[in-house]
């Protein structure tokens, strides 16, 4: 740490002048071209270079020689954990920075502080990425305390980062002071939950929020009932993801009826939410409203059973929907015939993904009639119909449609099988097909 220091000292010099520039960019060059990665004055990307003790030395050296940069990734470089400060000392020399990605560098909370301190020298940031860092965890205040009212931040990641509800709520207070934030990423905190209440309430002041993931934060009651009464206010929104946080499906019928007050909503998120009958069909009823839906994802909610055509009626009346996971929904045979049958009258004719995994209930005449309705789905890309390991099902009922869907499929790049058993003459009639067909499907069983 006193040799970093002393290196980032002697570079608090004025920047070299052009008769200098030519050798100072080539010593950026040589470090690029050390770790494999491309030249840029704009981007540094060295994610994932297995960067040493010596590399992060020079790092910091050649950071005055670009001024212009815009964007820098040191994501997945253990050795910047524990030595952010001098390299932080240098941000002053690059005051047009953007993005800073610092995923999994093990950092330390007083990199935490020390980031925190030289935010005021990087005034354009937009994009801030620390996930994957355990140990700031309690720290999260040495940070959000130090970035001021209006400060242009549109992107915050802090995905896995083992934050407390004291971190919860020094998120909470900072929320009003950088209003122009665009995407909140909060994954993967399961002790972030007690704090949703706080956050909820500060959600008010981010009017053109487009992203709020909360996947797996172990969110509470009385934070669902508080995020439900500010979701008329999130209008801009268009990502939300609430999946594995069981206390969804058991308390939030309020909360997944107002998804109606977000008209933009691309993409919603509820797996494995516990989902129940009421407040399945409270989602259902809200799909109703939601024209740019292009993501739904259900997975393990095992109510959907029996009851798909609820979530197919409100989904008929739009033709924009891209990718649809039920992995493990309990379905049966009357979900695909009915699938078969909105798939056939083309409301879902731009749907690029369809996951049917897990669904151990339907039966072989409720596969080859999905088989036999699918042929409508021309932009259909990826298909996964794999069953448990350990199922070792028998597929001769329904296999001859399948390869009659397959024909119908211009688009097929990706189809899952895994956990059915084929018989020697079905795989290769499987691994010919591409061939006879001129085609480049990848199958996998």
């Amino acid at each position: 740490m006193n040799n970093f220091k002393a290196e980032a000292q002697t570079m608090k010099q004025a920047p070299p002048d052009a008769a200098e520039s030519t050798v100072f960019h080539w010593r950026v060059k040589q470090l690029l071209e050390k770790l494999n990665k491309q030249p840029s004055d704009k981007v540094l990307d060295l994610n994932n270079s297995a960067m040493n003790t010596t590399d992060l030395k020079e790092l910091i050296a050649i950071l005055p020689l670009l001024p212009d940069l815009e964007e820098m990734d040191l994501s997945w470089n253990d050795f910047v954990g524990g030595a952010l400060q001098p390299l932080t000392h240098q941000f002053s020399h690059t005051q047009k920075l953007k993005v800073l990605r610092l995923n999994n560098c093990r950092l330390m909370p007083k990199d935490v502080t020390f980031l925190g301190e030289a935010l005021e020298v990087i005034p354009c940031l937009e994009i801030l990425d620390l996930s994957w860092n355990n140990n700031i965890g309690g720290n999260l205040s040495s940070l959000t305390q130090k970035i001021p009212k209006g400060y242009n931040l549109k992107t915050l990641k802090v995905t896995d980062c083992s934050l407390t509800m004291e971190d919860g709520n020094s998120l909470a207070q900072l929320l009003n002071r950088i209003q122009n934030l665009e995407e909140l990423d909060l994954s993967i905190n399961k002790n972030i939950g007690h704090s949703l209440k706080s956050i909820a309430r500060e959600l008010k002041y981010l009017s053109g929020l487009k992203v709020l993931n909360l996947h797996m934060c172990g969110l509470k009651q009385d934070g669902f009932q508080c995020l439900a009464q500010i979701i008329p206010l999130l209008s801009s929104l268009q990502e939300l993801d609430l999946s594995s946080n069981k206390s969804v499906g058991l308390s939030s019928d309020n909360l997944l009826t107002r998804l109606r007050f977000l008209p933009k909503l691309k993409s919603v998120l509820l797996s494995n939410c516990s989902l129940q009958q009421n407040s399945f069909a409270s989602l259902a009823e809200a799909a109703l409203h939601l024209p740019e839906l292009k993501i739904l994802d259900l997975s393990w909610n095992k109510c959907v059973g029996g009851n798909l055509k609820l979530i197919l009626k409100a989904l008929s009346l739009e033709a924009e929907l891209q990718e649809l996971r039920l992995s493990s929904c309990s379905l049966v045979d009357k979900d695909l015939a009915c699938l078969a049958l909105v798939v056939q009258d083309g409301p879902l004719a731009k749907l690029q993904k369809l996951d049917l995994s897990y669904n151990q209930h339907i039966s072989d005449q409720g596969w080859a009639t999905f088989y036999q309705g699918i042929g409508a789905l021309e932009q259909l890309s990826e298909l996964d119909v794999s069953l448990r390991p350990v199922s070792h099902c028998d597929c001769e009922e329904w296999f001859g449609q399948l390869l009659a869907a397959l024909l119908k499929l211009p688009m097929l790049s990706d189809l899952d099988l895994q956990g059915w058993v084929l018989s020697k003459r079905q795989q290769k009639q499987l691994e010919s097909f591409n061939w006879d067909n001129e085609r480049k499907i990848r199958i996998d069983f």
